[in-house]
């Protein structure tokens, strides 16, 4: 693309050295952290105020340029990809905490604010924000608002879109919504929902309200060792169905135990097939009664060793190694997929076969680290890029675990998006006629279609390539799941 007068107009708009056009300098925003994926952008702008992003969304508009929002770069799913001839429009300068407000327990905050600040901003007061991504150190809140993302802490406190109450949204046709805000409901149809997850496809996020929490007055982690998945993932089961809901609960299996240990050093028993973390929290007197209603359900279901961390210090450092198992893969190999699919709890012993069946068919080692309460699975497809072929059998394998998941009666994507990693699995959860009316959601935003071009939804003739919604019609991948 040449457009001397957008760039122009651009330069004019936006302060110095905002705008970025030449070699080295769009090296970094070529790709999100799905590195396989990568494409050199036309420019990337990097507003400082609202007021900047709405006359870049107008240049663009006028002219007809493809915008690609792009927060801290972490996403995990391509989502951020540029356009060839399109401009990625950075919200990494709009990093401010506008305030926060104790009255309504609530933070208002720029997109491009770390999602680890805002915790720290609230922490004074005896607050926090829940969702807590792996990633937290790094990424931004319009990043988490654009892939609705969660953390360990969802299964009781939930996912991005259970904690943010307002947004304020710039839309590709010069609109400006400012949708939900400090109370706790509003008429209308739930249009903050709808934006949480939308992956940049409908509006640009300019300013977000986020809830805040207590902390809990006391904590509690366990930590139980199993000989095999199968007893770990009953046990999950068991644990929710007494009606007991943790903070988080965790799993990892024996491949991701020996590499975080060795990465972490967090106290993990190096022998066990599966370990499940634990986390409890409430007044003390709560804690003591629903450990005395957990710690038999680990040891019903063959929990051989059990430690209990009540000190902070200790609890950090059992947490220090479930954050660390992504970079701890690089003790195992030189690169790895991280995939992202969700099932419903029952289905985990028979989806983590399924999962040790195709490892072993595509002969690529897979380590297992996920969200066991809600069921958000992350296998890390272990590969190495530079031997021929293996980055797309990588691919390949990850899309039939992701099938494997719809066929379980689960979904794509638990919290990382579709963005275009996940793009065919679409054709296998959706029909023609859902996949058309979020196509008429996109025209009811952003009829030009300049936003985030290629991402999210599949176009209908590739879903016809593909032979059509195979797993959505019920063609199951293993026989094992048809009793689900």
């Amino acid at each position: 693309m040449n457009h001397p007068a957008v760039l122009k107009r651009l330069r004019k708009t936006l302060p110095s050295g905002c705008l970025i056009t030449e070699g080295a300098a769009l090296k970094p925003y070529e790709t999100d952290a799905l590195t396989a994926i990568r494409e050199i952008p036309w420019a990337v702008a990097l507003p400082e105020t609202e007021e900047q992003v709405r006359e870049v969304l107008a240049i663009c508009r006028e002219h007809e340029v493809p915008v690609v929002p792009r927060g801290a770069g972490t996403g995990l799913s391509g989502g951020a990809r540029p356009v060839r001839d399109g401009l990625v429009l950075g919200l990494s300068k709009l990093n401010r905490i506008l305030e926060v407000d104790l009255e309504n327990c609530v933070a208002r905050v720029q997109p491009g604010v770390r999602n680890l600040a805002v915790s720290e901003a609230a922490a004074p007061h005896g607050l926090y924000y829940a969702p807590d991504p792996s990633s937290q150190l790094a990424c931004s809140i319009g990043g988490n608002v654009a892939e609705n993302s969660g953390g360990v802490h969802c299964l009781k406190y939930g996912l991005t879109v259970n904690n943010v109450v307002g947004l304020r949204v710039l839309t590709m046709d010069g609109q400006t919504l400012n949708l939900g805000g400090k109370g706790f409901d509003y008429p209308g149809y739930d249009l903050m929902a709808l934006m949480c997850g939308s992956e940049g496809l409908l509006g640009v996020v300019t300013e977000i309200t986020v809830r805040l929490l207590p902390n809990p007055p006391g904590k509690l982690v366990l930590l139980a060792a199993f000989r095999s998945l199968a007893e770990a993932g009953q046990a999950v089961t068991d644990i929710i169905r007494q009606g007991i809901v943790p903070a988080g609960l965790e799993m990892m299996d024996e491949l991701a135990i020996q590499a975080t240990e060795d990465f972490a050093q967090a106290g993990y028993p190096r022998d066990a097939a599966a370990i499940l973390l634990c986390e409890l929290d409430g007044a003390e007197v709560e804690l003591d009664a629903l450990e005395a209603a957990v710690e038999p359900v680990l040891e019903g279901n063959g929990a051989y060793d059990i430690q209990r961390a009540r000190d902070p210090e200790r609890q950090a450092r059992l947490w220090s190694g479930r954050k660390a198992a992504f970079p701890a893969m690089g003790r195992l190999s030189p690169d790895y997929y991280c995939m992202d699919g969700t099932i419903p709890r029952r289905a985990l012993a028979d989806v983590l076969t399924g999962i040790s069946d195709l490892s072993r068919e595509y002969g690529l080692a897979v380590a297992n680290v996920f969200h066991a309460g809600d069921g958000n699975l992350h296998p890390l497809i272990l590969f190495d890029a530079n031997r021929e072929g293996e980055l797309e059998r990588a691919e390949r394998l990850g899309g039939r675990i992701l099938e494997l998941c719809v066929a379980a009666g689960g979904t794509v994507t638990g919290e990382h998006g579709v963005g275009v990693e996940k793009l065919d699995q679409m054709c296998a959860q959706f029909g023609p006629e859902e996949l058309a009316q979020f196509e008429r959601v996109k025209d009811a935003f952003d009829p030009a279609r300049l936003l985030n071009p290629g991402k999210g939804i599949p176009r209908p003739a590739r879903c016809v390539e593909l032979g059509g919604m195979h797993v959505h019609e019920g063609k199951l991948p293993f026989a094992g799941l048809e009793r689900l």
